[in-house]
């Protein structure tokens, strides 16, 4: 059925209604949990002095939120300030030269933070990875590319370039992993794109142009070589009606989360209450059921904040960045679920597509699911979690196409053409909530622990039934009835904006 489809504007207020009330009462009940376990003895390293004239200490057990507020806040103020400096005055007096002026700004930014060591060490990849692309074989950038990768992610050849890099500072692990792991992303986009070019090669300055961009080469997102080297190559320069205004508009939209991040974490203990499974269990289940979903839109927050700060650096060299991740509230498909687009889209295109082609066919779409989370799998960095995570959200994926196609044989299909197209929304809905928790559940997984998400699958599925299991999947139903109302209005002014444009 459609997504056009429409439900009464009551039964959409009673299902708000009931979505307002559940998220409140889980809430309280995290609050008061947070208010209660803040002297516990195992929380002291999770959580120090904040606000002393609220009497509220903080939530600091995200070390990376912590890093970018404390001991990177300066180095990332003064890093990006200086390339939005270089960047204005050549795009105002060399623009066809910008991406050389970004190249240079980002090596001697680079060189100055780690070294000349770790410049060679990223350089060196560059060159293996451009004498691949040389030979136009598609197979042989691959394989090429995944062991760079998996030099910097497996051991003891992790360990072995790690250790030429000399001097030791809070932030130099960070730095390598994340230039490095982003650095063999880029060229492998490059190779890839080099093998698919007709007539010659990209020369060796274009990577390096594309590598040592600043904004992205540290934390990324991963821009694809091809819409990077076509957007960068642009001489003139045109600014879209309101574009500065968006600009604006969206650094201040992260200040104000950075700041709601912030007053949330003096109140809501979301990532140090997982730590004590022992104070987990006397908790109730919808307080559980609301910190293992408030753990996963914190971490669509965090990635929000740090890809979004970076495209607006981005925006103002006038590039179109890969958007922010879809937040997890306005999900109910895995298909749709990542937390960084730039990767995700690089793995689109390289292998998920490549392999899958229109994902119809259930074999092609499983060799496809597979070759793709093995790749994020070595991405993230092999290790148990991960291979757990990797299975369960490929598994996920490949359920959907199944349950599709199985939905789709005559006797169903038939029982769906007899009803009405706001009921088949609402049965559709129910499987949509329960395919929403499997998406919360599997993604705990890697983003706070196996324990954890143990703990809220037992009382979910198993100790908490009938009530809390149907009661919660229930509102969960609610829910994802108003995200398919939003998608609803959205395919109308998208269908409006395309007629307008026809007219």
């Amino acid at each position: 059925m459609g997504v056009k489809t429409m439900l009464p504007s009551y039964e959409l207020g009673v299902y708000a209604l009931a979505v307002t009330c559940a998220v409140v009462y889980s809430g309280s009940g995290i609050f008061e949990a947070s208010r209660d376990s803040v002297n516990r003895k195992a929380f002291r390293d999770g959580i120090k002095p904040g606000w002393h004239y609220f009497g509220r200490k903080m939530d600091v057990a995200d070390f990376e939120w912590v890093m970018w507020f404390t001991s990177f806040r300066n180095v990332i103020i003064f890093a990006l300030s200086g390339h939005v400096l270089f960047g204005k005055i050549c795009s105002m007096t060399v623009p066809q030269h910008r991406a050389v002026v970004y190249m240079l700004y980002g090596v001697f930014a680079v060189l100055g933070s780690m070294g000349l060591v770790y410049l060679m060490i990223i350089l060196s990849h560059c060159l293996v990875l451009y004498s691949v692309a040389l030979a136009k074989q598609k197979w042989l950038c691959y394989v090429a590319g995944l062991c760079c990768l998996a030099s910097f992610k497996v051991e003891p050849f992790s360990s072995w370039q790690s250790g030429f890099v000399t001097g030791a500072f809070d932030l130099q692990d960070v730095l390598f992993y994340g230039g490095s792991s982003f650095t063999i992303m880029r060229c492998m986009s490059f190779a890839l794109e080099s093998s698919e070019r007709k007539e010659g090669i990209y020369s060796i300055f274009d990577l390096l142009k594309y590598n040592f961009y600043l904004p992205f080469f540290f934390f990324g997102p991963v821009m694809t070589f091809d819409q990077f080297h076509a957007q960068v190559s642009t001489r003139e320069l045109r600014r879209k009606d309101d574009e500065m205004r968006n600009i604006r508009v969206h650094a201040l939209f992260h200040v104000g989360a950075i700041i709601a991040v912030d007053i949330f974490f003096h109140f809501f203990y979301i990532l140090t209450l997982p730590s004590d499974l022992k104070f987990m269990n006397r908790l109730s289940d919808w307080s559980l059921a609301g910190l293992a979903y408030s753990n996963l839109v914190y971490d669509w927050v965090k990635a929000a904040v740090m890809f979004g700060v970076i495209n607006t650096i981005a925006r103002l060299d006038h590039l179109d960045p890969p958007q922010p991740p879809k937040c997890i509230t306005m999900l109910y498909v895995f298909a749709e679920t990542h937390f960084d687009r730039g990767i995700n889209d690089w793995l689109c295109k390289y292998v998920y597509d490549h392999i899958g082609e229109n994902h119809d066919n259930i074999m092609k779409e499983l060799v496809a699911t597979i070759a793709t989370f093995a790749v994020t799998t070595l991405w993230l960095g092999p290790c148990e979690i991960v291979y757990i995570w990797s299975v369960f959200n490929c598994f996920g994926l490949n359920f959907e196409l199944w349950v599709q196609k199985f939905f789709q044989l005559e006797p169903f299909a038939k029982l769906e053409a007899k009803m009405s197209a706001a009921m088949s929304r609402r049965i559709r809905a129910v499987f949509g909530a329960a395919n929403f928790w499997a998406i919360v559940l599997y993604n705990i997984l890697a983003l706070n622990s196996l324990e954890f998400a143990l703990l809220v699958t037992k009382r979910l599925l198993l100790t908490g039934f009938p009530v809390s299991t149907l009661s919660i999947w229930f509102v969960t139903y609610c829910g994802v009835q108003l995200i398919k109302e939003r998608e609803r209005i959205l395919a109308i002014e998208e269908e409006k904006c395309d007629k307008a444009k026809v007219e």
